[in-house]
């Protein structure tokens, strides 16, 4: 259930033409997987806190709320995601989630998880090591004590599950591109490949917005055939996320954006 965090990312940009030099970069073959750094005058949305909710089969899901702030000169990702409804009852989630990434080449640098999923309860850091080339992972079962330390090789810049969909915001998104890219997050690397399928209009809480969607899907690595995620962003400068769809092995959730809070 971590997967209700994949789609909840964006950022923002001042006017289209800083993206001009980042577009010739933008579209990659899976061969050259890697996060490309955004352009000098790249601007986050710093401050905003996206609130969506969430539906498995037309029921009450949970909801979740990402904001993105600034914290010694990192940007800092913040998530919480809850289960509610039908779902609270079947499999009780209450994810609080932190990450932090470098503003000038968009690679990870620490992610925090504390994660109440079902009957589980854990705790979990990873940090990453780009001089060893090492992601290194410490985690404790809450309930048992039991303690666990991994360390994975990683490339030169990766990104993780939480701070992807901002690095993917930052992509030019035009109809018909494929990206690839690699996130870690404390296991095995995952290349992951993203198609801009077409625009489409989408109607939220939120209101009606002219979109392109995006198709992710992991293609290597411990991710590797657990499921695809759709985002919807909208389609101008901003790119914010309107609307996800997680394909998952129990079933299919929706993310609909409820609202944007501003600090």
């Amino acid at each position: 259930m971590s997967a209700l965090l994949l789609p909840s990312l964006s950022r923002g940009q001042d006017g289209s033409a800083a993206r001009v030099a980042h577009d010739s970069l933008s579209t990659i073959s899976a061969s050259e997987a890697r996060i490309i750094p955004p352009p000098p005058n790249y601007k986050f949305p710093d401050g905003q806190t996206f609130v969506f909710s969430a539906e498995w089969h037309f029921f009450n899901a949970g909801s979740a709320r990402v904001t993105l702030d600034v914290v010694d000169g990192q940007q800092h990702v913040t998530a919480v995601a809850a289960s509610a409804g039908v779902v609270n009852t079947l499999y009780k989630v209450h994810d609080n989630f932190e990450a932090l990434f470098a503003p000038h080449t968009f690679c990870s640098v620490q992610v925090n998880k504390h994660t109440e999923e079902g009957s589980h309860s854990r705790q979990t850091e990873v940090h990453f090591d780009y001089l060893r080339r090492k992601s290194v992972l410490d985690e404790k079962n809450l309930k048992t004590g039991e303690l666990k330390h991994a360390e994975n090789d990683i490339p030169e810049c990766v990104t993780d599950m939480i701070s992807g969909f901002y690095y993917l915001a930052s992509l030019s998104l035009q109809p018909g591109g494929v990206n690839s890219f690699q996130i870690n997050d404390g296991g095995k690397t995952t290349e992951v490949i993203v198609h801009v399928e077409g625009r489409e209009q989408v109607k939220v809480p939120a209101g009606i917005f002219q979109t392109v969607r995006v198709r992710a899907e992991p293609v290597s690595g411990a991710l590797k055939g657990k499921g695809t995620i759709w985002a919807w962003y909208t389609d101008d400068a901003n790119h914010t996320p309107v609307q996800m769809r997680s394909k998952l092995g129990f079933g299919t959730l929706l993310f609909r954006l409820q609202q944007v809070e501003k600090q």
